[in-house]
């Protein structure tokens, strides 16, 4: 079984700030440093850090040496990527004094992916493959068909949820990884419970992952349901919580552990990766999650 994950790679420039910045406000920075990101870079480091071989698919811009570089360092496999004219994908990020974070997106090369790409890049992967997808790229509905149409395994992050997901096939989606926020947008509902049990009526087939920040997370599928409560840490930069929660949940599940374990990985994972600066450079390896537990 292989690992495919076709997503987004962004320049992250961040800013630290006292608070978000409001409409019509000017706010001064305290500080501002460049990261590697984007959904579709930070969960193949998070699953490579966690022990998984995975290909990084999707493109990136004239610009974009350092997410090859960077895949190299980690273990991730670039020989699908594909470099385009113009710039690649970038983010625009503040953090306030709270480690909360506000995020504004340039698709750049992150949006040109064609169908013809697609076709030779799911080429390489057979039934039972694992792909990874998030919705920081376009073709999302083209890509998911035809995923199913091989059989492959699809686990998707609907993040950041818009329109576009809505042409979205989601009933072809064998596992959903989200946060209260865009499972409150998929499934009509706010409640973390009414979330889940509308979400199984949904996609009865489907595995269910809800994060709900500082009150845990929750699994549950057509026959179980368990939660997970946070290691409580002191957040400098959440920016990658969730995509190092995913990454190593799927790490996880698709090793075959118990979910009730798989969780915790995921969970501790997560606190330590708040606890440092960046994306990229803030998901732990596998070796620092065990040895914190």
């Amino acid at each position: 079984m292989k690992v495919l994950n076709l997503g987004s790679m962004n320049l992250d420039l961040v800013y630290t700030v006292d608070h978000i910045v409001q409409p019509g406000e000017t706010e001064s920075s305290v500080s501002m440093s460049t990261f590697l990101g984007g959904k579709g870079m930070n969960q193949s480091v998070a699953l490579a850090k966690a022990g998984v071989e995975v290909w990084q698919g999707g493109m990136i811009g004239e610009d974009g040496q350092p997410f090859l570089d960077a895949c190299g360092e980690f273990g991730v496999h670039v020989d699908l990527i594909a470099t385009v004219e113009g710039k690649s994908g970038h983010a625009l990020i503040q953090i306030d004094k709270n480690a909360q974070n506000c995020i504004l997106l340039y698709g750049g090369a992150n949006q040109k992916l064609t169908e013809t790409y697609v076709d030779e890049v799911l080429g390489h992967f057979e039934k039972g493959d694992v792909l990874l997808l998030q919705n920081e790229v376009n073709l999302l509905p083209y890509i998911v068909d035809k995923a199913f149409e091989r059989g492959m395994f699809i686990a998707l992050n609907p993040s950041p949820f818009d329109q576009k997901l809505k042409a979205v096939d989601m009933k072809k989606v064998s596992l959903f990884l989200l946060n209260e926020v865009e499972g409150a947008q998929v499934a009509g509902v706010t409640d973390p419970q009414a979330i889940i049990d509308k979400m199984r009526e949904m996609f009865p087939h489907a595995g269910i992952v809800l994060t709900l920040g500082k009150d845990g997370a929750i699994y549950a599928d057509a026959t179980q349901q368990h939660f997970q409560p946070v290691f409580p840490v002191k957040a400098v930069d959440t920016t990658a919580a969730g995509d190092t929660f995913t990454g190593y949940f799927l790490a996880g599940y698709t090793e075959g552990m118990p979910i009730p374990e798989v969780l915790r990985m995921s969970a501790k994972a997560s606190s330590i990766a708040v606890s440092r600066a960046g994306a990229v450079p803030s998901i732990p390896w596998r070796k620092e999650v065990l040895a914190a537990e």
